[in-house]
């Protein structure tokens, strides 16, 4: 009898224990949160953390500084190395040793579904630019508008047999689990490939519509962090528990300022503002355009008479990247808001650890691609000229036209102007 009391009392008091601990911890958080005393200042333990992160984001800016000088093509390179690496990370997240082994070569599949959609987005962006780079070797320049014209039946049947490959692949009691990672194969496509293929084109419409878009998310991201870290006491979001209202305004007064200013340095670079119309690495040399030449703003009136500067440069385009600024702060986080949900939902901290500090690639491109998109949407709807312009004729003459067809079209033009010296004024 002694021996039963005994028994049934250890579970008794363990659950006591645990309830004790969960009260206690509860009431700790409780008080923490009446007196202010959660700031992340006040942990010791986060300034290790801190210390890390920094130390690799020196780094990154470091060599992504770095390739930003080497060119487009090198951009575009690291776009697709990021790809690559964020969909690795992303097919793993809901992998399955077990049935994987049962399954041999389903992970291939998956990588084809990958590259198909990444050879149909980039070869619908970057068609032009190709053909631009082979022009001069007749017979290459055959092949390879051949290529861009039947493109998309091409990647339509690369598709295809991946899907039949599908289907043929499916096993008994394995069904749930192959439709499942289908599904997560094709939003992984949604999310990484289409999105970073408006990456890339926006890199070919200029660098400056890469690199401003990255930087006031990079900038955003970081001030958040400070001012949350210093200053943050109110929470923002419950998917995001140090998230806080704090570092959300702090952020958003800083990107807004930093786009303005920004904006206005990087606009006074040809390399940054001239868009690449092919393949190569040379250098550029283009007219800026009016978004990127000064309109002179007078001061007088509102600075005294001893003020050094009486008017103030203002490239236009710097209006329009306060839109940018106004989206990559208060649009673009959900992007981060929605990792983090998504990362909760599964039950993982990060979707990989691939950089000390931040996590994974995924975890620091998921405002990013966001970004990307609406930075291109925004260029295309309000900064591109609407008028047609010759190289807007010439890139359709070249992607629809055969070779002959353009011989016949560039005698036809040819006859058009001599008739047109020989009347009479």
């Amino acid at each position: 009898m002694q021996k039963d009391s005994s028994s049934n009392d250890t579970p008794s008091n363990h659950l006591g224990r645990v309830r004790h601990r969960k009260r206690s911890t509860e009431v700790s958080q409780d008080a923490n949160k009446a007196n202010g005393a959660n700031l992340l200042v006040n942990d010791r333990n986060k300034y290790k953390s801190m210390l890390i992160r920094t130390h690799s984001s020196l780094w990154m800016i470091g060599a992504f500084a770095f390739i930003i000088y080497m060119g487009h093509l090198y951009i575009w390179g690291m776009i697709v190395v990021i790809q690559i690496f964020m969909a690795r990370e992303l097919f793993n997240l809901l992998r399955k040793a077990n049935e994987d082994r049962q399954l041999p070569g389903f992970r291939l599949l998956n990588w084809h579904f990958f590259f198909t959609a990444m050879l149909f987005t980039y070869g619908r962006f970057l068609s032009r630019q190709l053909v631009n780079t082979v022009t001069s070797d007749k017979l290459l320049y055959q092949l390879v508008s051949g290529l861009i014209k039947y493109q998309m039946v091409i990647c339509y049947f690369l598709y295809i047999a991946g899907f039949v490959w599908f289907i043929l692949t499916l096993k008994k009691k394995m069904y749930k689990y192959q439709f499942s990672q289908y599904a997560w194969t094709h939003m992984i496509l949604l999310i990484v490939s289409v999105q970073s293929s408006f990456t890339v084109a926006n890199i070919f419409e200029g660098i400056f519509w890469f690199l401003l878009p990255a930087s006031l998310i990079v900038i955003n991201d970081i001030a958040a962090y400070f001012f949350g870290f210093f200053f943050g006491r109110t929470p923002l979001i419950k998917l995001s528990p140090k998230k806080t209202w704090e570092g959300f305004i702090g952020a958003l007064v800083t990107t807004m300022f930093s786009a303005f200013v920004l904006a206005n340095l990087m606009g006074r670079f040809q390399w940054l503002t001239c868009p690449r119309k092919d393949l190569s690495t040379a250098w550029l040399h283009c007219d800026p355009g009016p978004m990127f030449k000064p309109e002179y703003y007078s001061l007088q009136g509102w600075v005294p008479q001893w003020f050094p500067w009486k008017e103030v440069p203002i490239l236009p385009v710097q209006w329009h990247v306060l839109a940018l600024g106004l989206f990559a702060s208060i649009i673009a986080p959900f992007g981060g808001f929605f990792a983090s949900g998504f990362k909760r939902a599964f039950k993982f901290k990060d979707f990989g650890d691939s950089i000390p500090g931040h996590g994974g690639i995924t975890d620091r491109m998921d405002c990013q691609m966001v970004m990307a998109v609406f930075a291109y949407i925004y260029h295309q709807s309000f900064v591109m000229p609407e008028s047609f312009s010759v190289e807007m004729i010439l890139d359709q003459i070249l992607r629809n036209l055969t070779f002959e067809e353009q011989q016949t079209l560039y005698e036809q033009l040819g006859k058009i102007f001599q008739d047109r010296q020989a009347m009479p004024p």
